[in-house]
């Protein structure tokens, strides 16, 4: 069981980071490299759209990942 309000908080603090607790390995490091990507980008001004947007989705992906990985569990007991 994965705890969604936990890899939300993860991927707060550092985007990727709940899909890697998540089980995520590859997606997690992807999105942890492309806001890197972003933090660069700022100083082309196109960063400061781009770093949000991919902050938002990184946690509400690993809320829902989250979830969908609890909800297979029950139904499999």
């Amino acid at each position: 069981m994965k705890n969604p309000g936990l890899a939300a908080v993860l991927s707060f603090f550092i985007s990727g980071l709940g899909q890697i607790y998540n089980g995520q390995i590859a997606k997690g490091v992807g999105l942890i490299v492309l806001q890197a990507i972003n933090a660069l980008l700022m100083f082309v001004l196109v960063g400061f759209i781009t770093y949000p947007a991919v902050w938002i989705y990184s946690m509400y992906d690993a809320y829902k990942t989250a979830e969908k990985i609890n909800s297979k569990g029950a139904h499999n007991q």
